[in-house]
């Protein structure tokens, strides 16, 4: 604005100068009112301003060009300085190149000539700045409507372009490096072709580095990979295992011959007609062939060469011949070799064994053995069979049971015959022992197939891991040299802080592709192929030898013997109180043991294969086998079992007195006892009588024994998904480990139907003991006379009884009457021991679970039956505090009874056993002092949770009550359902 003004002012004044003798009509012109003057003066201003800006713009543009020039001149001298001394590097390095060539130091001489090489691609651009400046100045500036400038002036200011570095150290420099760099790639070619033909590790590991430097790794490659096959091809040779292997079959072969020239017979009578001598010259002439090779010896031998030699060589490799593809082909060399080999080796192999005949036996065997056991005619079988050659008049179930010696319950025949019958197991398969070692050679060739194959992958891994680490690297030196580049331009590059051109800047931001990895070994190869082929043999053989295993069990089980029963090994610390406890003297068989030992056994051996597919199927084939076949037997034996504890007809004493296999135990003893008596002169009834009681407690805690292998079976399949899922912990993370977690959380649904079935036997065994309860109730209310059987003759004579009378149920109680029901024995009393007699022999032989649902269950029906009995009597309000005083005593029974922590209280045992709390219920319903208070009591009963009887229910049950009329109480109660 002041510049304007002065402008206006001096222009003003050149008028007045120039017109000195119109001085009047001048000042008149200027300032005069009229519009017309006024937009004149405002013409002459702007003309005025523009031409100050004008010459104070030429000015600062004349500053501007002379400051470029300087920087300049600034940057070219920097960059002959730069120049100078990578030419004088440049000599430096030629020179020492040659030298150490001469002298052979191949290393030194590579080193120098790669130093060589980056210096000159690093000052490759050196001179160019000057060339693109001169470009800038052709340009011009930039020329609008105020700047203007002379070109001419600036032409003699523009730099002169730059010699490289390479121009600046001469041509004798050029020629002593292209020189050397020829001889030197030469020699170090024909040294590792050396090095190579003569398989010298030594010089393969100096040189191979060497080959990048010089542009030599495509043929380094090649030259390696040779290499690497012929130390491979040495490493795998397979002849002097094969040699040995011929010489131990041909050795077998002529044991064998020997052995059947001495006679027939089976192995174990074969060794025993060996002398010691001839048995110690053969274990001399199997030593002197050294350790025995099979199949799994040659493929550990295949397998281990390659990963040695993946171990020593990738690494460097990698390294040196990376940028060529090198890691990947020696990876994909390796594999082919161990392919060729181990492809032919595992096909010998199944033809050796005949895996497909074989697995079409063992499969017809498997089913065969599945029908029959889930069928339900393997157990019935197997009774036969341990009954067979016994009298007639026996009792099966409870020879089963134990009761009777080893001889008459098991003769050799039987077994013999029993055992053969096995489905066809040892004539199709094999004997177990065999089909075991079978399985453990199969599972060792996988194993050791799969941890070759999880090494190879990972190898492949790494591979792409350097092969995209090369590439991040070789695009961050890029991006640095463009960096680089555009920090040297950007002192004279002044245009572009104008023009506004960020071409540049936004190539450079934009989104590299990502890597993607290379396919090196295809996702299915042969190997896979041929071993998921065996893997599916391995299958189906090992689910066979699981059944069979399982079957092995079962027929071991089926007869009477000592060691197949055990005291219950699933009780905690807490359970185990000691006598008064629930189970405190249970027993569990051998079957559930043996089966989930053959079952774990199986599965874990098919997961230490290591291969996903192979695991899945053993976990399906063991859940399977678990929750159908086991399954199957163990109902089965439970309710053998249950019917050999029958009250009346089994072990449990009926209403008559004993049952009937009580009695033949009796008979049985009774017997033995005469005869002992006629060979002694002393003859003991008392020790007879407890041998008796003794029998029948151990056919108990044998029948009990069935019911609890259910829980068995709970806790072992339970702690059998927790070992194998921790074994899926050593698989690779990925979506088939998820599949195999999900195969062996299938157990969880046999767990299901083991707890399910459990609780099924023993709702099952309290419908076979409900008869008895309800004659035990009959009798201590007096409903029924009650029958007592007196002892029984040991020679099965007839049976004595008395009758005794009992204290009937009675709540029409005056004073007196309720005096002398306080202080005699009640019937509650005499009902809850009476209980105790068919309760404690089963619930000391039971698990602690089902010892606490068979009390609930048993008094629940006892509760149904008392309710039943009150129902039909009359009530005073002492007979009702006695109603009280009993339900009290029979909760207080019901709760010394239950072991389980989560039934210790009032309420919890209420939700249990609905029938109890239904006693409860009435006795508060009948306790009540005023009818007025009826519909309080329901009301908060009902608020609680605690009711259950219906208003119908409640009207009778109040009718009984000799101090309600009937009329008030239907009065009371006349509420309509709602």
């Amino acid at each position: 604005a002041k510049a304007a003004a002065a402008a206006a002012a001096a222009a003003s004044s050149s008028d007045r100068s120039n017109n000195a003798g119109n001085t009047d009509d001048s000042d008149a012109y200027l300032y005069s009112t009229d519009p017309g003057s006024k937009l004149q003066t405002a013409l002459v201003c702007s003309e005025s301003i523009l031409s100050s800006l004008s010459k104070v713009a030429s000015g600062g543009s004349k500053a501007s060009t002379e400051m470029r020039s300087l920087e300049n001149e600034r940057r070219q001298v920097d960059d002959e300085a730069d120049a100078i001394a990578a030419a004088l590097r440049l000599r430096q390095l030629a020179s020492g190149a040659a030298d150490a060539l001469t002298g052979r130091r191949y290393a030194d001489a590579v080193k120098m000539v790669a130093e060589f090489d980056r210096i000159m691609e690093i000052t490759a651009n050196l001179g160019d700045d000057a060339e693109e400046s001169k470009d800038e100045g052709e340009g011009g500036d930039y020329h609008g409507d105020i700047y203007d400038h002379d070109n001419d002036n600036d032409n003699n200011d523009r730099p002169q372009p730059l010699p490289t570095p390479l121009q600046i150290a001469g041509t004798h420099t050029h020629s002593s490096y292209s020189q050397t760099r020829s001889v030197l790639r030469q020699s170090i070619l024909e040294r590792y072709e050396q090095a190579i033909t003569n398989s010298n590790i030594h010089s393969i590991s100096e040189l191979t580095p060497l080959l990048g430097m010089l542009d030599l790794a495509d043929k380094g490659v090649g030259l390696y990979l040779r290499y690497s096959q012929s130390e491979l091809s040495k490493h795998m040779n397979l002849a002097k295992e094969s040699e040995v292997e011929d010489k131990q079959r041909q050795l077998d072969a002529q044991i064998q011959a020997q052995t059947l020239g001495a006679g027939g017979g089976g192995a174990a009578e074969q060794q025993e007609r060996i002398s010691r001598a001839e048995q110690r010259r053969r274990d001399e002439a199997r030593e002197a062939l050294g350790k025995r090779v099979t199949v799994c010896t040659k493929l550990a031998k295949v397998y281990n060469a390659a990963v040695t030699h993946l171990r020593h060589h990738l690494p460097m490799v990698t390294y040196a011949l990376g940028v060529a593809d090198g890691d990947a082909a020696l990876v994909q060399l390796v594999h082919l070799e161990v392919e060729k080999r181990a492809v032919q080796l595992i096909r010998d192999y199944a033809m050796h064994r005949q895996l497909g005949e074989y697995e079409s036996r063992a499969e017809r065997v498997a089913s065969m053995i599945e029908d029959r056991y889930v069928n339900g005619m393997g157990v019935e079988e197997l009774l036969q069979g341990a009954t067979a050659g016994m009298d007639a008049s026996a009792y099966g179930p409870l020879q089963m049971m134990g009761m009777g010696s080893a001889e008459e319950v098991h003769p050799d025949a039987a077994r013999a015959q029993l055992e053969q019958n096995d489905c066809g197991f040892r004539a199709e398969v094999g004997r177990l022992a065999d089909v075991d070692a079978m399985m453990d050679e199969a599972a060792l060739l996988l194993q050791h197939t799969e941890s070759y194959e999880r090494f190879v992958r990972h190898g492949c891994d790494e591979v792409n891991k350097a092969r995209k680490l090369r590439l991040e690297q070789k695009r961050e030196e890029e991006r640095r040299k463009k960096r680089d580049e555009e920090a040297r331009r950007a002192g004279g590059a002044q245009s572009t802080m104008f023009s506004g051109d960020d071409s540049d800047h936004k190539d450079g931001d934009e989104a590299e592709p990502d890597y993607k990895a290379i396919e090196i070994l295809p996702p299915h190869t042969q190997l896979n192929e041929i071993v998921s082929e065996v893997g599916g043999h391995y299958s189906v053989l090992e689910r066979c030898l699981l059944l069979a295993s399982m079957q092995r069990a079962f027929l071991t089980a089926s007869f009477p013997d000592d060691r197949n029963y055990t005291p219950l090994a699933i009780l905690s610390a807490a359970e185990a109180r000691g006598p008064q406890s629930s189970g405190y003297r249970a027993l569990q068989t051998s079957v559930v043991e043996e089966c989930l030992y053959a079952a774990q056994r199986s599965t874990l051996r098919a997961f230490a294969t290591g291969h996903v597919g192979t695991a899945s199927a053993a976990a399906n084939f063991c859940t399977d086998s678990l929750g159908r076949v086991l399954l199957s037997v163990l109902t089965r034996r439970a309710e053998l079992g249950i019917d050999t504890l029958k009250p009346g007809e089994g072990l449990l004493p009926g209403q008559g007195g004993m049952g009937a296999a009580a009695l033949a135990a009796v008979r049985d003893t009774a017997l033995r006892g005469v005869g002992r008596a006629k060979d002694s002169a002393i003859y003991d009834e008392a020790a007879e009588k407890a041998l008796v009681q003794q029998r029948i407690n151990i056919g108990i805690a044998r029948a009990c024994a069935n019911l609890n292998d259910m829980e068995v079976a709970i806790d072992y399949t339970r702690r059998l998904m927790d070992k194998f899922m921790s074994e899926t912990q050593n698989y690779p993370r990925g979506h088939e480990t998820e599949q195999l977690r999900m195969c062996i959380k299938g157990l969880d649904t046999v767990i299901e139907s083991f707890r399910t079935n459990s609780d099924r036997t023993v709702d099952v065994l309290i419908e076979i003991l409900a008869p008895r309860i309800r004659s035990i109730v009959n009798e201590a209310v007096g409903q029924e006379s009650a029958v007592a059987s007196g002892a029984t003759s040991f020679l099965g004579g007839g049976t004595t009884t008395t009758t005794r009378a009992t204290a009937r149920m009675n709540y029409e109680l005056d004073d007196a009457a309720y005096e002398l029901t306080q202080a005699s024995e009640g019937y509650m009393t005499k009902l809850c021991s009476s209980l105790d007699e068919l309760i404690e022999p089963l619930r000391m032989h039971l698990a602690p679970r089902l010892a606490d649902t068979l009390n609930l269950g048993i008094l629940g029906a006892a509760s149904r039956r008392l309710e039943s009995s009150i129902k039909r009597s009359k009530f005073t309000a002492l007979g009702a505090i006695s109603l009280d005083s009993d339900v009290r005593y029979l909760v207080n029974y019901a709760k010394g009874h239950i072991d389980s922590p989560e039934i210790s209280s009032n309420v919890a045992l209420y939700s249990a056993c609905n029938p109890l709390a239904r006693m409860v219920q009435i006795s508060l319903l009948m306790n009540v002092d005023d009818l007025e208070d009826v519909l309080d009591l329901i009301a908060s009963s009902k608020r609680k949770g605690n009711w259950d009887i219906k208003l119908d229910d409640a009207k009778a049950l109040l009718s009984l009550r000799l101090e309600f009329e009937g009329r008030k109480v239907n009065e009371l109660l006349q509420v309509e359902d709602e």
